[in-house]
């Protein structure tokens, strides 16, 4: 991998790594939480990849805290939340931050590349997550429109390590316009 390989990240173990482990292999880059309406979409997560990893595909979940304190757990937590509730086998690395200042150097990088996620509800998306923030926090607003929009976004990236492709958090994992997208980067 060109461009990403080299960020170092920690396993959701503790243990030290990067992606240059899975160079040559063609990867779904996800923000994940555990409290949060789209957490039914660890299920559909790990059935992509159960159903790619043999052809070179590798889902690589980053748990985070950014949006609605929806992720507040320490690792332990978020590990064993995910092998109960959804018998995640993909790789699951430490919690970091993914939007604002504090944004993990991968995220930055990640966004860098792909400024912009595809979903055509994607402003539909922001406005109920609007309501919902002005409900949550009694009548607050939210700021414009971060690097990540929320819990979920997903980028491709392909076996040469370019983002190819990011999709909205409203978007499933097992949608037809990222199956689609996996298989034609497994393909190149």
């Amino acid at each position: 991998m060109t461009n990403l390989s080299g960020i170092p990240v920690q396993r959701i173990t503790g243990e030290p790594a990067s992606l240059s482990e899975y160079q040559g292999k063609v990867l779904l880059v996800v923000n994940v939480a555990s409290h949060c309406g789209l957490t039914p979409q660890y299920e559909a997560l790990e059935k992509l990849y159960s159903r790619f990893k043999d052809a070179g595909f590798v889902v690589c979940g980053f748990p985070a805290n950014d949006f609605g304190a929806q992720e507040p757990g320490s690792n332990e937590d978020i590990a064993s939340f995910c092998r109960t509730n959804y018998s995640v086998d993909f790789p699951m690395f430490s919690k970091i931050a993914v939007t604002g200042p504090d944004a993990h150097p991968l995220y930055q990088a990640l966004i860098q590349a792909q400024p912009q996620a595809s979903g055509e509800s994607r402003s539909g998306f922001r406005e109920r997550l609007n309501g919902f923030l002005h409900d949550k926090h009694n009548g607050a607003t939210t700021n414009p429109e971060p690097g990540i929009l929320w819990n979920f976004e997903k980028f491709l990236v392909d076996r040469r390590g370019n983002v190819v492709a990011r999709f909205s958090p409203e978007i499933a994992p097992d949608d037809p316009r990222i199956t689609a997208a996996i298989e034609s980067a497994l393909a190149s």
